[in-house]
């Protein structure tokens, strides 16, 4: 009877469950979690949002746990699977964050400045081109993007994990932990990844560029602000008004003056609550089994190319501004805070041009750009539930078309 017990023992241990066929791979993403802990704490990079992702995937990956899973022998369900089925696939999450932020965000150096929305949407570019990537790729063997999979992933390009969790949950569940995963991941990253592209793209002088000061927005101005954009996106895109809407209420919370209790809420208590869920949530999609694959890594590489190309494009077109109006500089270093990375992306802005001028202080100027491309993202989003459905029954067509048009290039090689 004890030998039984023993033996049974044994089958339940997670020694078994890493040496059983699968275990190296839990074991590699056990590895990676451990990783991501290292960057947050010991390198400082958002260990508010990878902490918890780092946790999700070392928990979603310890064999026999069932924490982002059913138990088979139970029935029950782990605790963060309840939450990612709760907040993540229901898309309740993204929507509570987007209150968050803008509760937190202060809309005046938009307002100051309005030119910094081209930045801000110029810095969008990245989606499409990942949109546009991910129906090539659909072409290798063993990778099969469709059309409601592409729009996801190509929302990966804004650097913004609700909005990219908000549509793939409808476009594209089943790539749902892949794209989150990697939508976070970028985000997080962003002191590493942005830094050598904007020093590639931009010289010294660039880099010390003095900006004006930015002219005082009175409180009506930011009392109407979020109101106008609700309107206006209400009237062209409805199907964006969910993410625009609990930005904007968010800030208005903020910025009308007489709602300070709730406005307090939704910058701490909300958000600190959902930011919690949300990374274990994220995190638990780390899940060796279902990660592991040539799908993940294909959306991996494609978030990572779209990071890139909406950074270069936010530079680029801040360049270009200083060329049609050379009157009124700007440095070209807060173009790459037009990816919606609150406020990951404006700092790193304003770290790279003190670097080439300690005196230089560009976050305010960046604070433009930066949530302007999470109106950007949003409203990218909003296209992309709004024409992908009507576009798929051309999908088999417009394969069918590449394959027509690339099949003699491929006999020649054959």
């Amino acid at each position: 009877m004890i030998s039984e017990a023993l033996h049974e023992l044994w089958k339940t241990t997670g020694i078994l469950g890493f040496l059983q066929s699968g275990g190296w791979g839990n074991l590699l993403m056990i590895l990676v979690g451990f990783l991501l802990l290292y960057l947050a704490i010991k390198k400082g990079f958002e260990p508010l949002l990878l902490i918890p992702i780092a946790m999700g995937c070392i928990l979603s990956n310890i064999p026999f746990a069932y924490i982002a899973g059913v138990d088979p022998t139970s029935g029950d369900s782990g605790f963060i699977k309840i939450l990612y089925d709760m907040g993540i696939e229901s898309g309740l999450f993204p929507i509570l964050i987007f209150m968050g932020v803008g509760a937190m965000t202060d809309f005046g150096p938009l307002i100051a400045n309005p030119k910094t929305l081209l930045m801000g949407a110029a810095a969008q570019f990245g989606i499409f081109i990942a949109l546009i990537g991910a129906l090539l790729l659909s072409f290798i063997p063993g990778i099969n993007f469709d059309l409601h999979a592409a729009a996801s992933i190509g929302i990966i390009g804004g650097a913004d994990g609700p909005t990219a969790i908000y549509v793939t949950s409808r476009l594209a569940p089943e790539l749902l932990g892949s794209i989150a995963v990697a939508a976070y991941s970028y985000m997080a990253l962003v002191p590493i990844i942005q830094p050598p592209i904007m020093r590639l793209l931009t010289t010294k002088e660039e880099r010390m560029i003095r900006m004006q000061q930015l002219r005082p927005v009175s409180k009506l101005e930011k009392i109407i602000f979020p109101i106008s954009v609700l309107t206006v996106c209400a009237l062209l895109l409805p199907s964006a008004t969910p993410l625009i809407g609990s930005l904007m209420f968010g800030n208005l919370l903020k910025e009308c003056g007489c709602t300070n209790r709730l406005s307090d809420t939704a910058q701490n208590a909300l958000m600190n609550t959902v930011t919690i869920f949300l990374g274990l949530s994220v995190g638990s999609k780390m899940e060796a089994a279902k990660f592991l694959n040539l799908n993940t890594l294909g959306i991996l590489a494609l978030g990572m190319i779209a990071f890139a190309l909406g950074t270069a494009a936010g530079v680029l077109i801040a360049k270009l501004m200083n060329k049609v109006d050379p009157k009124h500089p700007i440095n070209p270093l807060i173009g790459s805070a037009g990816v919606s990375a609150v406020p990951m992306a404006a700092r790193v802005s304003s770290k790279v041009g003190q670097e080439a001028d300690p005196q230089n202080f560009l976050l305010m100027h960046a604070m433009g750009p930066n949530v302007a491309g999470v109106i950007g993202s949003a409203v990218a989003a909003g296209v992309m539930l709004a024409v992908v459905p009507y576009m798929e029954p051309l999908w088999p067509v417009m394969v069918n078309g590449v394959e027509q048009f690339f099949r003699p290039a491929v006999a020649i090689f054959m």
